[in-house]
């Protein structure tokens, strides 16, 4: 008996990879970004503010801090497009120039609030027993006062102590006041990841409580984060900017928005641009960064 094999019959080929078929998740989001008009506007928003921060020589040729006096207090025109403040200085250069302070302090004290506040949620969600009500009685303190005037109250103790303000003192109280938001959403995400197989593999494997907590829970706790991260740096920019209208941030001649706003007050009445232009500024930044959070918000929730 002989085996006879039909070789005219087609022979199945493995498929090769469409072109492209790596990169589909970074086609899937830019088609998402591309289906949402507000979201591309407050992308573009935020990346102008972004791009002022990082390289505002490209964006205006003056000078943000030299005096002069011959050209003080113009209306805005085809040469200086928002005017000039008292001192004769550009305005549009100096809210350039002031995006790097802004975005820099909101940015630190976004930064501060994820790292203590991922911290304490942490360790509450991992040990729990009595660490964890004591540290959830913390944050509830913590929530109880409001954030902005806590800030306010640790700026002051700073300055009174050491006699000078600054921008770092201001976005560290900033981020200390923000983290218990952080703390309890990281608590509630540890007590998940906890559970799953994955942790429990590497506890029974023997890994210690540092390693599992720094390679496990943490990252897998910290994704639901991402859009709290887009709203508190939007409430950031306006507490930094407030505490510099105050005098407890950015101190002149540093450009800073609020202390831009805090300069213009008293022209409010006849120089009226002074103050509008940062002030659109700080709220454009600002909504589109919460904007931009609503949205990561909606995609994540599907």
């Amino acid at each position: 008996m002989s085996l006879i094999v039909d070789t005219s019959a087609p022979v199945a080929t493995p498929e090769a990879p469409e072109p492209g078929a790596a990169t589909s998740p970074v086609r899937k989001t830019l088609r998402w970004v591309g289906s949402h008009r507000s979201l591309v506007v407050s992308l573009t928003i935020f990346g102008v503010a972004l791009a002022w921060a990082l390289v505002p020589g490209l964006f205006t040729q003056y000078d943000p801090i030299s005096i002069d006096n011959s050209q003080k207090l113009l209306p805005p025109s085809a040469e200086h497009w928002f005017g000039t403040d008292l001192l004769g200085r550009d305005l549009y250069a100096r809210i350039v120039y002031g995006a790097r302070a802004s975005l820099l302090g909101a940015s630190m004290a976004v930064a501060v609030a994820v790292v203590v506040g991922s911290l304490l949620g942490a360790v509450a969600g991992w040990f729990g027993g009595f660490g964890d009500t004591v540290a959830m009685r913390f944050v509830d303190v913590l929530l109880s006062i409001p954030g902005f005037l806590l800030a306010i109250a640790i700026v002051v103790l700073y300055t009174a102590r050491t006699g000078s303000a600054g921008l770092v003192p201001a976005a560290v109280a900033v981020g200390l006041t923000s983290s218990a938001t952080f703390a309890r959403l990281i608590r509630s995400e540890v007590l998940r990841v906890r559970a799953s197989n994955y942790v429990e593999a590497a506890i029974t494997s023997g890994a210690t409580t540092v390693t599992i907590l720094r390679r496990h829970v943490i990252p897998n706790s910290l994704a639901p984060t991402v859009s709290l991260i887009a709203v508190q740096l939007g409430i950031a920019i306006i507490w930094i900017a407030s505490l510099s209208f105050l005098g407890l941030g950015a101190q002149p001649p540093e450009p800073e928005w609020g202390l831009l706003v805090s300069d213009g007050r008293k022209y409010i009445a006849t120089r009226g641009w002074l103050t509008l232009f940062p002030a659109l500024t700080i709220i454009a930044v600002v909504l589109a960064t919460n904007n931009i959070s609503r949205h990561l918000s909606n995609r994540a929730t599907r």
